[in-house]
């Protein structure tokens, strides 16, 4: 009898220690997959932002050249 609790406690253990580290493991998958989508994220973002600083450059650029039709500019000396 004694020996029967022994192994049903041994196996016990083993079952219950198997699915932590089967737990531990998978939260990390999860985890990286999470930073994973993270990073993603972050590509986008810095790709729409670049592509609307090329925007505002390229209107800003428009609205130079209208301007410069429609002012005359004078360079003066002290400019460098």
């Amino acid at each position: 009898m004694r020996e029967s609790r022994a192994r049903a406690t041994l196996f016990g253990a083993i079952i219950f220690s198997s699915l932590t580290i089967w737990a531990v493991h998978f939260q990390q998958d999860q985890e990286r997959e999470t930073m994973y989508k993270g990073v993603l994220r972050d590509d986008e973002r810095r790709k729409a932002k670049m592509l609307q600083r090329q925007a505002d450059f390229e209107e800003s650029r428009r609205k130079r050249e209208i301007y410069e039709r429609v002012q005359t500019i004078q360079k003066s000396d002290n400019m460098q």
